[in-house]
């Protein structure tokens, strides 16, 4: 036998392998048939983009994020009772979540929505400013300019001042924020941890696509923040122009607020290995002031549980809906269940919108998304493309009782390999408010009609739609 038929020989049967590896995960079926395929069409690129981004290996940030969860929820149960602002029905949404082993709708004495990264970023510093005992900063990315210089400066300040500064980011997304970025801000006793660090000594060990997504601050367990909006100067007028992406975050006060705060703790635990202390009462999880009318419930998800905690509560809103879902979201490369919930609401005369980027940052991830759309189209719903910026935006309209804000995408990648967040507010208040800002956001769309597309563009949009599941 000569040394390519051993070569051979030794490769099948490492496809083989693998092969059973990858049906074993039971992943979707679109996933594992993609996957197949990666590994047939690219044969050594295959298995190495397999060795990188394939496998599922969370088995100890798993447990030690399920033994933390259980701990903080010590602290949040009885916290307060599932209330409803909304109609009985919405409370299944509400258990749901729950079931899921995410946190109960609370009340919320405060809620505000950002629509630009001015006024957000204002707002953050200055409920940093305020603080007196802790910042916890979460995000995905953390840019090395002049925004990300500047709010770095400002915790320097602050940990100097005697406040717990913790700041976790993400290791792709923030990568441009080397060691030395932070140092200035180590030297005066501030923290900062990187989640899930990819380096040649622990490629063999991480899968390098699981991304902390969250974007996240909460201020002494009291005001809290999340959304879309990162720390980049592409998210503000200020630096970047008319250019500057559209986006919406969310300000919260109250109980919710300690929702955030355990899904830090628990980032940050894996993170850095320091554990916060849970009880309820302390600097951490302090109490709180009187219920307020907004009843808000966080919820997070992540590849360290097969819940998939938004993914099913977008399910199941979606299918509740009666009047009307609008979403806006900067990549649409739904999932079949999705896909065919907002087809079936369409179809039963529900109002579905769907605003999107008409140029978004990514070729591929558009191509795929606009494969979508003909069904959507056929069943009545209705797309508009965002023409002057990029839309960031995520966030849903149920009916006049549901809205939605959070860092999740509507696509496979935030249900399933991201660390994501998304808070539902019930009731008509906010929801009104939401209604506002997506009517606003139409007068600067164009609506997609249906058309016959070329042989070249549908092929084309075919092949990028195989990846969906990848995306």
């Amino acid at each position: 036998m000569g040394w390519h038929e051993v070569v051979g020989a030794v490769f099948v049967v490492s496809a083989v392998v693998m092969a059973i590896a990858i049906v074993q995960q039971r992943r979707s079926p679109a996933a594992t048939i993609a996957w197949l395929l990666v590994l047939v069409m690219i044969p050594v690129g295959g298995w190495l983009i397999y060795r990188f981004i394939g496998p599922l290996r969370l088995d100890r940030k798993k447990l030690r994020r399920r033994v933390n969860r259980l701990m903080l929820d010590e602290a949040l149960g009885g916290l307060t009772a599932i209330e409803a602002a909304s109609p009985a029905h919405r409370e299944q949404l509400g258990k749901l979540a729950i079931a899921a082993g995410e946190a109960p709708p609370l009340r919320g004495v405060a809620v505000e929505l950002f629509t630009e990264g001015e006024a957000t970023y204002a707002a953050i510093a200055a409920a940093i400013d305020a603080a007196k005992h802790h910042v916890h900063l979460e995000y995905y990315i953390w840019a090395k300019d002049r925004l990300g210089t500047r709010l770095r400066d400002q915790l320097i300040a602050r940990a100097r001042a005697g406040l717990e500064v913790r700041v976790l980011i993400d290791g792709t997304g923030s990568s441009s924020a080397r060691s030395s970025f932070w140092k200035p801000l180590v030297t005066v006793g501030g923290k900062v941890a990187i989640f899930n660090r990819v380096s040649v000594l622990s490629w063999r060990r991480k899968r390098v696509d699981f991304r902390l997504h969250r974007k996240t601050v909460v201020c002494d367990g009291l005001v809290g923040f999340t959304g879309g909006i990162n720390v980049t100067e592409a998210g503000t007028r200020e630096f970047t122009g008319d250019a500057a992406w559209r986006d919406t975050h969310v300000r919260l006060e109250g109980p919710a607020v300690l929702a955030l705060q355990r899904i830090f703790a628990e980032d940050w635990l894996y993170a850095s290995g320091e554990e916060l202390v849970y009880e309820l009462g302390g600097s951490y999880f302090p109490v709180q002031p009187g219920p307020g009318l907004e009843v808000v419930q966080v919820v997070a998800s992540g590849p360290d549980l097969d819940t998939f905690a938004i993914h099913k509560m977008y399910f199941a809103a979606i299918n509740q809906a009666a009047t009307r879902v609008w979403l806006t979201t900067p990549y649409f490369v739904p999932d079949e269940p999705i896909q065919a919930a907002l087809v079936c609401a369409a179809m039963r005369g529900v109002d579905v919108r769907v605003i999107v980027p008409a140029k978004g940052d990514s070729r591929l991830v558009d191509l795929a998304a606009r494969s979508y759309f003909p069904e959507l189209l056929a069943s009545g719903a209705h797309v508009y493309e965002y023409q002057p910026r990029f839309v960031h935006a995520k966030t849903i309209v149920i009916d006049d009782d549901i809205a939605i804000v959070a860092t999740a995408n509507m696509d496979s990648r935030s249900f399933r390999l991201d660390f994501e967040v998304a808070t539902v507010i019930y009731g008509k208040t906010i929801a009104a408010r939401l209604e506002t800002i997506f009517r606003s956001d139409l007068e600067h769309c164009v609506e997609l009609a249906p058309r016959v597309l070329k042989f070249w563009a549908l092929f084309v949009q075919s092949v990028a739609r195989l990846m969906s599941p990848l995306l």
